[in-house]
């Protein structure tokens, strides 16, 4: 039986037309290349962008106190310790103690001190300032012990009148009775930091009971 000989294969581009797809069924699409997600698809397991959520409800206006804020007591403010103020004695004889307290407030001045945190008190015969202001009236007077921007001089006996100040200068020019030992350690009650008291140390050490 004789043998046919093979066909020649023919080359793939002399091939026809590729087939197309039958009726009814579409060709494959390419699977897209994964890119960075964007903010409105959900992350897997997580649902997707749906109906907004309800809006929580709004707090009473009257909210009921936590147990910290209504069983804590109200605060009472620590009673000021008046000795914290620290004491210089400047010895002195009570002719002289007006003088040595005029001085001390140029020191602390010269210092730094601010003229409003500088008060001056007197034992015995008031400061000259003093008597000249109290000359326009009692108003005026203590207007500027209100306006606070100056050094304001008094008599030991309106110390508890005054207001607090971070340096009081007391001029004791006079003996020290029982008044005006108490109106020292009232006087020590208005320094803030320091209390500066012109006179015999020994009588002030005993008036205001320090033992320094």
């Amino acid at each position: 039986m004789p043998l046919i000989p093979e066909e020649p294969p023919i080359p793939e581009s002399a091939q026809g037309p590729r087939v197309t797809p039958a009726a009814g069924r579409t060709a494959p699409t390419p699977r897209p290349v994964p890119g960075p997600r964007s903010a409105a698809t959900p992350r897997p397991g997580h649902p997707g962008p749906g109906p907004a959520r309800p809006a929580p409800p709004a707090q009473r206006q009257n909210p009921v106190p936590t147990p910290s804020a209504a069983a804590r007591p109200a605060r009472r403010d620590r009673p000021e310790n008046h000795s914290a103020a620290q004491l210089q004695l400047i010895p002195a004889p009570a002719g002289g103690a007006l003088d040595a307290a005029e001085e001390a407030v140029d020191l602390l001045l010269d210092s730094g001190r601010a003229p409003g945190d500088v008060m001056v008190l007197t034992t015995g015969e008031q400061h000259p300032w003093a008597v000249h202001e109290l000359s326009f009236g009692e108003s005026a007077y203590w207007a500027q012990h209100d306006a606070g921007d100056d050094v304001f001089f008094a008599h030991v006996s309106d110390a508890g009148r005054c207001g607090r100040r971070s340096v009081v200068v007391v001029a004791v020019n006079s003996d020290i009775d029982g008044p005006t030992a108490r109106a020292l350690a009232v006087a020590r009650e208005r320094a803030g930091v320091l209390l500066i008291a012109c006179g015999d140390p020994q009588k002030i050490n005993a008036a205001l009971g320090a033992g320094v």
